[in-house]
C-alpha cells in the first residue's frame, strides 16, 4: 500500500529554520524521483523541490538557495532543509513522487512562518 508520511513542520519565526521528513512506502523508491509540494490556504498545490533516483535536484524560484531537497534511499526517506523561512513559505508540505505521481497523498506537515 503507497503510504507518504511527512513530519518535522512547526511554528517559526522568519528567518528560522526547519528539516522536514517525508518516509515513502512505495516501491522502487531508490531509483523514483520525489517531489517536495505544498499547499497554502486557498492556494493550489505548488512543486517546491524534485529530486531524482541519482540525486539531481530541482527548486521553485521562490525557495532557490534556501531549501535543500535530499534523499536517504537505505531509509525510504526523503528530506527538505528550509532555511530563511519567509511568511510566505506558511504552507501544508506533501512529498509524492516527481514524474510518478501518486494518487494517494498523505497528510502533510503544517508549517507556519510567523512573529
Amino acid at each position: 500500500q503507497v503510504q507518504f508520511v511527512e513530519s518535522g513542520g512547526g511554528l517559526v519565526q522568519p528567518g528560522g529554520s526547519l528539516r522536514l521528513s517525508c518516509v515513502a512506502s512505495i516501491s522502487a523508491f531508490s531509483i523514483r524521483a520525489m517531489g517536495w509540494y505544498r499547499q497554502a490556504p486557498g492556494k493550489q498545490r505548488e512543486l517546491v523541490a524534485t529530486i531524482t533516483g541519482g540525486g539531481s535536484t530541482n527548486y521553485a524560484d521562490s525557495v532557490k538557495g534556501r531549501f535543500t531537497i535530499s534523499r536517504d534511499n537505505a531509509k525510504n526517506t526523503v528530506y527538505l532543509q528550509m532555511n530563511s523561512l519567509k511568511p510566505e513559505d506558511t504552507a501544508v508540505y506533501y512529498c509524492n513522487g516527481h514524474i510518478v505521481q501518486f494518487p494517494s497523498w498523505g497528510q502533510g506537515t503544517q508549517v507556519t512562518v510567523s512573529s
